[in-house]
């Protein structure tokens, strides 16, 4: 670990502290953190603005903390490997299990009000809300409906967002073709774009109307892998050759600058029409550890190619407030870059250097973007920290009980 690293390491822990004594006292001066009504022996209390709370996984269960403080609220156990991902309406945390999706309630959430919103905190927990299915795949939130993939039977179950608040939601269930590793995005018209494939081959995407009726397909996407949403309602899928645009009822392919220039992981921002995308280039590779990432510009229909001289994994892209494309490289920074020109604008030491294993379900650090904040596990020293995006620097740091996986957060 360099000695600038340790200095910032220093320096969090030295503002950590202060942080969590006030809020075990429960007498936190800054108001804007503050609850508006703090009787600790209620199960609900009214905030003077949203808590923003993060989930972390590990072998065994669940930790969730006050993405403020990086307080720990709540541990839940959990037997075998689980992944997670925001239901889409910051508050509730899809947990995919070995045979069921479960839904875990962070415990923070916010009511409209007329021209305002009130802010609630209670205890978090893991609810009864359960949708039983065969390897669960993608979770995907879009068109304010969540969308639920099971690579074992094909089966896509549907529900609108907003009804995880008054517990199970009524949903609606499809199928895919047949069963793959596969995604379903839902359409603001009702419609739902999925993946077409098998467990040999998945090439391409088929979008149904409100009624179930294909409309469109396009099977030009060979090894098709993941979504992501751009400016302008267009949805982005993965290729082994480029990527597939869906938007306003057609397909748009835009091609690799390589051959074989595999991209299977985006991360899209609203108000942007570039997608931060990862870039392969060797379809021999067991685990390819690329060093440059694409940026997809869906209006341009180009594919820019950014090197940025270390790795990175599928759990080190993100965006920032404004869009920026944010890598967690190798060597333990995060590298910010300018989605239009491509350059790199910033590069913040946050964990030592690293190495992706093999085994995609095996720990490594992992990032998570919630508004101007950036969030980063280590798990080689069971850390978890708080970078400010702005200052351009780690501002807190805590050590988990349990040694973090995946990491995923909600907005309160």
């Amino acid at each position: 670990m360099t000695n600038d690293l340790r200095t910032r390491r220093a320096r969090a822990a030295a503002f950590l502290t202060p942080v969590l004594f006030l809020a075990a006292c429960g007498s936190d001066p800054d108001e804007s953190k503050s609850a508006a009504t703090k009787d600790p022996t209620a199960t609900e209390q009214e905030m003077s603005t949203a808590t923003p709370r993060l989930v972390s996984t590990y072998d065994g269960g669940l930790h969730v903390l006050d993405a403020n403080t990086l307080e720990l609220l709540e541990t839940v156990e959990l037997d075998g490997f689980t992944r997670v991902n925001p239901a889409g309406d910051d508050r509730h945390v899809i947990v995919s299990t070995d045979a069921a999706f479960r839904v875990l309630d962070t415990g923070a959430w916010s009511e409209a009000h007329g021209d305002h919103e009130h802010h609630f905190t209670a205890q978090p927990e893991l609810t009864d809300v359960t949708f039983e299915t065969d390897h669960p795949g993608h979770v995907v939130h879009h068109a304010d409906h969540t969308a639920l993939f099971s690579d074992g039977t094909g089966r896509i179950e549907i529900f609108e967002t907003s009804d995880l608040a008054n517990g199970k939601p009524a949903s609606t269930v499809l199928s895919a073709e047949q069963p793959h590793h596969g995604v379903a995005v839902p359409l603001p018209n009702g419609g739902l774009a999925t993946s077409v494939g098998n467990e040999e081959t998945r090439p391409g995407v088929t979008v149904r109307d409100a009624a179930g009726r294909e409309v469109v397909r396009n099977e030009k996407c060979p090894d098709v892998h993941g979504e992501a949403g751009a400016a302008g309602g267009r949805v982005v899928f993965g290729c082994e050759d480029g990527v597939l645009v869906y938007d306003s009822g057609r397909f748009t392919k835009i091609a690799s600058p390589d051959a074989y220039g595999r991209i299977g992981t985006q991360v899209g921002a609203e108000e942007s029409p570039i997608v931060l995308g990862d870039y392969k280039v060797d379809p021999k590779a067991e685990l390819e550890r690329p060093d440059r990432v694409s940026l997809i510009d869906t209006a341009r229909e180009t594919i820019r190619l950014v090197d940025l001289g270390t790795s990175y994994s599928f759990r080190s892209l993100g965006r920032g407030p404004r869009g920026e494309a944010i890598v967690l490289g190798t060597d333990g920074a995060l590298h910010v870059i300018d989605p239009v020109s491509g350059k790199r604008t910033d590069s913040i030491p946050v964990v030592g250097s690293w190495r992706e294993p093999v085994d995609w379900q095996l720990t490594r650090p992992t990032l998570f973007l919630h508004a101007n904040t950036a969030y980063v596990t280590e798990p080689a020293t069971d850390e978890l920290h708080r970078v400010d995006l702005a200052k351009g620097e780690v501002t807190a740091s805590i050590t988990l009980p349990r040694t973090p996986n995946e990491l995923t957060g909600v907005g309160g």
